[in-house]
């Protein structure tokens, strides 16, 4: 499912195949939570920002609108008119950060939900069982997500759960696959390694779960408190253990710096709600940094976010019409400010893939890593 086109020292360029159609790697995964982008985005707004993959969340989407109601009407993609390849995370995340009281043992996780108190149990079975109905064609495991830093034995009991569960996963998703009336019975599973910025055990998690042999692994557990070097060093650690011929996938990561390290040090899939956040908030990218929209001196400035993009707000909007838009709290502000950081990532990693198949990446990297963190 995966080829390897060429590398350039450990950054890869490649292709993964899904029932939806050919990822071209290194890629953005648009984040779309509950089946939409937040700031008023569509799947059609997608397909015009030259968006290849679309992820949303399992846990929202089995609370509401619920998860058996999206089989019915087809699955996920015939729900939200997405047609591309998308990814579905498992629930873990969620389960561990929004659930204020929470129980974990060996079965599963018991909880309550965010939204209306129900108490609800998720395993691995459980949250298969859900991608499964949602049909993404890819799905990633349940894991426990422990938070950075937490002791050293916590976080290796943690590990051994996650390894045990991923083998749990494995088994229900095959099982569902094989149902006569699976919404795609083409979607695959990712692992995920987990052992915060514990070397050691990330380089164990990884061994022991490699031994699946799965179509694809996921550094998960990283970007909630740690610094940019630790991030960095724990990639570095667990890079070398993980196949060579399958893809990686850095969950939640992160600013077009992040990026571009996590693709010099061999990572393939990433996601972030970044783009859309900072953009509600008024914080755009650029290829000279980062602009805050709220200033004074773009209040009379006729001109794009920045020139020469060809996002649907920079074609035809001036920063001063865009300013005016937010400060006067009107909805149309936040649409074309997530337009143009969506267009930004996804471009991107085009410029990025283009940069590895003619062997300059590391130039563009130097050129860039620093620049697009600066603040305008």
């Amino acid at each position: 499912m995966f080829q390897l086109l060429k590398t350039e020292g450990r950054a890869r360029r490649g292709g993964f195949s899904t029932p939806h159609g050919l990822i071209q790697t290194p890629v953005f995964m648009n984040v779309g939570t509950q089946a939409a982008i937040k700031g008023g985005l569509s799947a059609w707004d997608l397909e015009r920002i030259g968006c290849q993959m679309e992820l949303s969340n399992t846990y929202h989407l089995h609370v509401r609108p619920g998860d058996g109601l999206i089989r019915e009407l087809g699955g996920l993609h015939k729900f939200m008119t997405w047609n591309g390849p998308m990814l579905t995370d498992s629930g873990g995340f969620q389960v561990f950060s929004l659930a204020q009281l929470r129980k974990v043992r060996e079965e599963g996780v018991s909880f309550h939900s965010h939204v209306d108190g129900a108490k609800i149990f998720m395993g691995p079975e459980e949250s298969m069982r859900i991608q499964s109905n949602l049909g993404s064609d890819i799905a990633m495991a349940f894991d426990e997500c422990v938070k950075i830093p937490s002791p050293y034995e916590y976080v290796k009991a943690a590990c051994g759960r996650t390894a045990r569960w991923l083998a749990r996963c494995k088994t229900a998703l095959a099982a569902y696959n094989s149902e006569s009336d699976a919404v795609n019975p083409g979607q695959v599973l990712f692992g995920i390694n987990q052992g915060a910025v514990f070397h050691d055990l990330r380089i164990q998690h990884m061994q022991q779960i490699a031994e699946l042999d799965l179509p694809g692994y996921a550094i998960g557990g990283l970007a909630v408190g740690e610094t940019h070097q630790e991030m960095y060093d724990t990639i570095e650690a667990v890079e070398e253990y993980m196949p060579k011929d399958r893809p990686r996938y850095l969950m939640g990561v992160g600013t077009p710096s992040n990026i571009i390290e996590g693709v010099a040090r061999g990572v393939d899939f990433f996601d972030c709600v970044m783009p859309s956040r900072n953009g509600r908030h008024g914080h755009l990218f650029t290829w000279n940094g980062v602009l805050n929209i709220h200033n004074q001196k773009y209040a009379r400035d006729p001109d794009p976010i920045e020139p020469g993009c060809g996002c649907p707000a920079c074609r035809r909007y001036s920063k001063a019409y865009i300013r005016h838009l937010l400060r006067a709290q009107e909805p149309l502000a936040l649409r074309l400010l997530v337009l143009h950081n969506l267009y930004f990532y996804n471009e991107l990693l085009r410029r990025i893939r283009e940069a590895l198949d003619e062997g300059r990446f590391a130039a563009f990297r130097r050129e860039y890593s620093e620049k697009l963190s600066r603040r305008i």
